[in-house]
């Protein structure tokens, strides 16, 4: 790390058993509403809570958005087994975990992409350039590996371009999440983040932030998969969900927040 006064930015894993079972009482106890727990990595948290709003009017249901990093949301549904739906910021958290036996079948409905992250304008002329998280006259902040899915992307992007442990000592805050690198963004405590380009696009970040597009060569997409779980006791709402977001007014959500660049047919599950 730079300096004496940088910190390592990491938040615990999210406790969550309680408030499950808590939460889940109280709203079925009121009107009798069957509620379905989705898990979400906080980058997709916005294309979900606007399919939600459509499930619950077309199914008299209650959603509740669980999210936080991709690893430590999946360690909260294994460790409560309770929920319908895990969302990941990566396939690649599906193929760590299938083996356990809580992801069951799968709907792909869009892609995130590394990209580097600044200012609204440039105002430091920074160009796309990946070494540029080398240069100690930028404040830099990436994500934490063993929490989120950007930072487990991250660190695999920097480690073939030979620069990770580099870019770690050069870092000024390693962040917990995506969220965490763009507020830090915003509160003028980082020059660059290495962040999802999708972030960029939000209503909350447009207007104070742009993505420095990264060759895919360098930063290939990663593709975003919604889990069924093994554990749903709403798997009926669980599948329309899934069903929704894979069909062409689905993509339109996850198009307009950046994480797909065309929308085409109705997708359709992929089962075990």
């Amino acid at each position: 790390m730079k300096n004496t006064a940088c910190k390592i930015v990491v938040y615990p894993l999210i406790i969550i058993f309680f408030s499950i079972v808590g939460c889940s009482k109280e709203n079925l106890n009121q009107k009798d509403k069957k509620v379905l727990l989705v898990f979400c990595g906080i980058t997709m948290v916005n294309p979900i809570k606007e399919i939600a709003k459509k499930i619950e009017k077309d199914y008299n249901c209650k959603i509740e958005i669980l999210q936080g990093g991709s690893e430590d949301i999946y360690q909260s549904l294994k460790m409560s087994k309770k929920g319908d739906l895990y969302f990941p910021g990566s396939d690649s958290y599906r193929k760590k975990h299938l083996s356990e036996g809580l992801l069951s079948d799968f709907m792909f409905v869009g892609y995130n992409q590394l990209s580097m992250i600044v200012a609204k304008g440039n105002p430091k002329n920074i160009d796309a350039d990946i070494k540029n998280l080398l240069n100690p006259k930028y404040l830099v902040s990436i994500g934490n590996a063993e929490s989120s899915s950007v930072g487990k992307q991250t660190k695999k992007v920097l480690k073939i371009a030979g620069i990770y442990e580099k870019v770690l000592l050069n870092a000024t805050k390693i962040a917990s999440d995506s969220r965490t690198m763009n507020n830090l963004l915003k509160e003028g405590a980082a020059d660059i983040i290495l962040n999802w380009r999708a972030t960029a696009n939000f209503p909350e970040n447009k207007d104070i932030m742009e993505a420095l597009i990264l060759d895919e060569s360098i930063a290939p997409k990663k593709k975003l998969m919604i889990n069924l779980t093994t554990c749903s006791k709403n798997i009926e709402i669980a599948k329309a969900f899934m069903l929704y977001a894979g069909s062409q007014e689905g993509q339109k959500i996850f198009y307009k927040y950046g994480f797909l660049d065309e929308i085409i047919e109705d997708r359709k599950f992929n089962e075990l």
